[in-house]
């Protein structure tokens, strides 16, 4: 009975030919894919070099590979993806700065405001402006004000809003009255 030698895979073709045999296709996937998402021909190139790059560490470091053009496209996929919610975080963060506020006359909108959250009366405004504007979570508030639970706190905050919204029922006043 004869024994088969299984041998590794060995490929003939030096790693220059196999970066320009992979080059215009993987290249044009990892464009189509850019593109779709919103990415530009500048963002196309960069991820796809530096998948190039990691698929050119494996590929030096002896990994059978199947798929080499797949393989390239995930990697750029997995790479675009991190680099776009990278990106909006920081663009997030921006956009969620508080805007700088000078001393002076309150606006026309927080004065509005507060005459509906004032006829919540006074705790009902203390304990929203604590949730909504001093961001506080429900297990703080609960020790602010006494709370015997968070849910307590939940609760509380519910029924808080619900007497802005009948303020705002009772006296007519529509949501289009706190924008100019």
């Amino acid at each position: 009975m004869e024994t088969l030698e299984l041998k590794p895979y060995v490929s003939a073709e030096t790693a220059d030919q196999v970066l320009e045999r992979l080059y215009k296709p993987g290249f044009l996937r990892v464009a189509r894919y850019v593109s779709k998402h919103g990415g530009s021909f500048e963002d196309a190139k960069d991820i796809f070099h530096d998948a190039l790059a990691i698929f050119y560490e494996q590929y030096q470091a002896g990994k059978s590979i199947e798929s080499e053009v797949n393989y390239i496209t995930g990697i750029a996929k997995h790479l675009y993806l991190r680099q776009c919610k990278r990106n909006s975080l920081e663009v997030e963060l921006e956009e969620n700065l508080p805007a700088v506020v000078l001393p002076g006359e309150p606006t026309l909108n927080e004065v509005r405001l507060l005459n509906v959250l004032e006829r919540t009366g006074r705790r009902c405004m203390d304990l929203l402006v604590s949730f909504y504007t001093e961001r506080l979570s429900l297990e703080k508030i609960s020790q602010r004000f006494q709370f015997s639970s968070e849910h307590s706190a939940s609760v509380q905050k519910y029924k808080c809003l619900e007497k802005v919204r009948e303020v705002i029922k009772t006296k007519s006043i529509a949501y289009e009255d706190f924008f100019e």
